[in-house]
């Protein structure tokens, strides 16, 4: 019986170390379908999740390039990973396509995929080695296949299906051959040259769209003169121009907000909480857009824990960064790198301090493209520092509808400190360094 028992003990030892190795996730995966089967990438080579149909045909590409697309101003190829792997492609008519952005060795790179997934989180001990049974694609691109929840993954090796050799760097037409043998195209050159012999105002608004997607609208005008005015102290002819990203970066240096990807100081967390309204719900509503990994989020959580004690806080926190987002919830930092009024909601883990539970549970981080409808209840607050600015005109004015539309009476909407609203149903409560309104109807 005594050897049973010890039998029974060492099973469950082993069966609790599996457990605490498959709950111990350190490798991070979008995962997809292709033909019927699932895959993975790895989601640091995984820059955004898009749709879209239509490419720019490129003569003399293979067939499994589809072409190439202007993402935000970046021209990238477009690679179909059905074609590319000779598998069955669904028809499709007037229908967008799933796409995975790539980042890969300082390119980018859209994917085409038949449909994706979500993101999992595994450990890399439980990575297996690739064998040909396990895909339908050649094996020299297959990195590991991994279990989870009953369902298998095939773990693409994307760095290898789009290195070159130095010899394809030279061939022309823009294609290269990877080490299979097989071509596909190149991005082009990211070099911006702007010629132009207007110094005036309207060329620096065409520069700012064409290096740095700033598009110049009612809601930055103002900010946009003055600092025009100060620009061009001292300057004339070619110096006036902005000829290149550094200069065009010179130029917006002081449009971004305080504590932008850093935790809110004490004084710019109390400047915040000034403009807060007065909330006799006993629960509140808040979006965040473009919260990046996390910072201005749960900087925010604690200031309206502060104001509001007693209320049931709800942040939907959107990110088009699907990476920065995935990354956010589990964000550990060591609690010097925080400000006091943070300090409270915080406990100590084995690598570092985290947020307690309670702010966790109260905040949702989803990858969201803001041009794209969500359902949200409605609103007590909208937190969207900078985020207008870098958007096409004529989408700016569809999301500031949406913010009159989700926002409750009297409810408040943030942006960045030299953005600005200026219809009758927006009453400004403040300026720099916070730019907020209340929503009047």
């Amino acid at each position: 019986m005594a050897a049973v028992i010890r039998d029974l003990a060492e099973v469950n030892a082993e069966l609790q170390e599996q457990k605490e190795r498959v709950e111990n996730v350190d490798f991070k995966m979008v995962t997809f379908s292709l033909a019927g089967k699932d895959y993975g990438v790895d989601i640091m080579n995984v820059k955004e999740i898009a749709k879209a149909d239509k490419f720019t045909y490129v003569p003399n590409a293979a067939s499994f390039v589809r072409g190439v697309y202007n993402l935000r101003g970046d021209i990238i190829p477009i690679i179909d990973l059905r074609q590319f792997f000779h598998l069955p492609v669904e028809s499709k008519v007037n229908d967008l396509e799933n796409m995975l952005i790539l980042h890969i060795n300082d390119q980018v790179y859209g994917t085409i995929v038949d449909k994706i997934d979500k993101v999992v989180g595994i450990n890399h001990e439980s990575i297996q080695p690739p064998h040909p049974i396990f895909g339908d694609i050649n094996i020299k691109f297959i990195s590991g296949v991994v279990e989870k929840q009953g369902d298998l993954y095939i773990i693409l090796d994307v760095i290898r299906i789009f290195t070159v050799t130095d010899e394809d760097k030279n061939k022309s037409r823009g294609t290269v051959t990877t080490d299979s043998g097989e071509y596909f195209v190149t991005p082009p050159r990211k070099d911006v040259v702007i010629s132009a012999t207007n110094t005036d105002i309207g060329f620096i608004q065409e520069s700012l769209a064409a290096l740095k997607h700033f598009s110049v609208s009612d809601i930055n005008t103002k900010w946009l003169y003055k600092r025009f005015s100060e620009w061009s102290i001292g300057r004339s002819g070619e110096a006036l121009q902005l000829r290149s990203a550094s200069e065009a970066d010179e130029f917006l240096n002081d449009f971004t907000s305080p504590c932008t990807d850093e935790f809110w100081t004490e004084a710019y967390a109390a400047s915040v909480q000034k403009v807060l309204p007065e909330i006799s719900s006993s629960s509140i509503n808040v979006w965040n857009i473009g919260c990046g990994k996390g910072y201005e989020t749960y900087s925010f959580m604690c200031i309206l824990k502060r104001k509001y004690p007693n209320a049931r806080i709800k942040i939907w926190a959107n990110d088009n960064d699907i990476m920065a987002v995935s990354q956010a919830p589990n964000m550990v930092f060591e609690l010097e790198e925080l400000p006091e009024y943070c300090r409270t909601h915080t406990v100590r883990g084995k690598t570092g301090y985290s947020f307690e539970q309670a702010i966790k549970d109260s905040i949702v981080f989803e990858y969201h493209d803001i041009t794209n409808d969500n359902a949200l209840p409605e609103l007590e607050i909208i937190l969207a520092r900078d985020i207008l600015s870098y958007m096409p005109a004529d989408e700016q004015k569809k999301i500031i509808e949406s913010f009159s539309e989700k926002l409750k009476n009297k409810g408040v909407v943030i942006l960045g400190r030299n953005e600005e609203l200026s219809d009758l149903i927006w009453q400004s409560i403040a300026d720099d360094p916070i730019s907020a309104y209340l929503h009047v109807v």
